[in-house]
């Protein structure tokens, strides 16, 4: 069974910073492409970075320059490490996997943690 556990999240001031964890299954670590969305109250949920398998990185235009998105293949555990942050930050951020199993058919998958709530004070 595929699991992705988050941790991290917490209550920051303005400016501070935070570094979020997801550890995933080893089975799809090595394949998948890793994802951090995050949905606000009242809000549809939106990708703030993502990794591939590779390693190649795209991010959100609200947290370029302030977030990393990385990944530790030994400990099948991808971060987000969020620097300046914003109360606009506040939100659930949840850790995504998804790829293409393995086998003939190639079943498409996507994967989704609990969340980890992060809140910025002004």
């Amino acid at each position: 069974q595929v699991q992705l556990v988050e941790s991290g999240g917490d209550l920051v001031q303005a400016g501070g910073s935070l570094r979020l964890s997801c550890a995933a299954s080893r089975s799809i670590f090595s394949s998948a492409d890793m994802g951090w969305y995050r949905q606000a109250p009242g809000t549809q949920r939106e990708l703030v970075a993502g990794i591939t398998s590779s390693g190649s990185t795209n991010y959100a235009n609200s947290v370029k320059d302030r977030f990393t998105i990385s990944r530790d293949s030994a400990k099948n555990t991808v971060y987000l490490q969020m620097n300046s942050l914003k109360p606009e930050d506040t939100a659930v951020y949840y850790c995504n996997a998804h790829g293409l199993g393995g086998g003939f058919l190639r079943i498409p998958y996507s994967y989704w943690g609990q969340g980890t709530q992060v809140t910025v004070s002004s």
